[in-house]
């Protein structure tokens, strides 16, 4: 067995692909396209989001499938709460000044996630400001807190799409950058300032109102004909918002709608 074709390997990716938003809360995980995709066994499948489930990013229906999880406001919560305590320890527990080589790999990835600011690819750009956090971990050298992280910050990304989070890449990014200046200066207790205020600047921008109607599309197309659709105007926003360019999913596509004839 490859490295490609084991249960981890399709984990990683579904999980890479929730951080770059290609994955949206309750998108459906049907075990043959997953096997047919990555060329293994529906057992393969099953074992990868066994492991997903386990670590809370999927959730199986005894009926339905394998879906992505949707959050609840209280998952949210907790998800901040739980960030602002790992992430404020790690900073704590790193030399001061942080190492020249570890330095160097963070304005690295500062570069990259201002150039993904500046492009169109939102996918990518969503990617590179989770994955700030699981980097900073990995220069800490603590391997295991990394790998929590990357579940962590999936989850918020998860968050942020169902609860139409308006804060902006840049201002993350610029955050980002305020907290590696501090690491390099060796000002370790204004770097763990920055993050808690960067995790709270995020939990705060979230939408106050209802998530997104995961019946919105099911509900639109089944509207009666020659009636406008009952939708509230915040399930128009957010149907608007995740909707996604063709070729942009992964794993999953929409059944077409179906064409409602008048009656003759």
């Amino acid at each position: 067995m490859t490295d490609s074709t084991k249960p981890q390997h399709i984990a990683d990716r579904i999980v890479d692909a929730i951080l770059a938003q290609k994955l949206a809360p309750g998108a459906r995980l049907g075990e043959q396209q997953l096997a047919d995709l990555f060329g293994v066994s529906r057992t393969i499948v099953r074992e990868a989001l066994a492991r997903l489930a386990a670590r809370g990013m999927v959730e199986v229906n005894s009926r339905r499938g394998w879906f992505v999880v949707q959050p609840s406001r209280d998952d949210a919560r907790e998800t901040f709460a739980a960030r602002q305590v790992i992430e404020t320890g790690l900073l704590q527990a790193l030399p001061s000044p942080l190492d020249r080589t570890a330095v160097k790999r963070l304005k690295q990835h500062l570069s990259q996630e201002k150039a993904a600011v500046a492009a169109a690819d939102a996918g990518e750009r969503s990617f590179l400001l989770g994955d700030f956090h699981v980097c900073l971990a990995e220069c800490a050298g603590n391997m295991t807190l990394a790998d929590i992280l990357r579940d962590l910050t999936a989850r918020t990304t998860l968050i942020a799409t169902l609860y139409q989070s308006n804060h902006e890449a840049a201002a993350s990014c610029r955050e980002h950058a305020g907290i590696v200046a501090a690491l390099e200066r060796g000002d370790n207790t204004q770097a763990i300032a920055l993050m808690r205020q960067h995790i709270e600047n995020v939990a705060a921008h979230l939408s106050p109102h209802a998530a997104a109607d995961p019946l919105a599309p099911l509900r639109a197309a089944l509207a009666p004909v020659g009636r406008p659709t009952e939708l509230p105007a915040q399930a128009l926003h957010t149907t608007k918002r995740t909707q996604r360019a063709p070729g942009k999913r992964l794993f999953t596509s929409l059944l077409p709608a179906p064409r409602l004839e008048k009656p003759r």
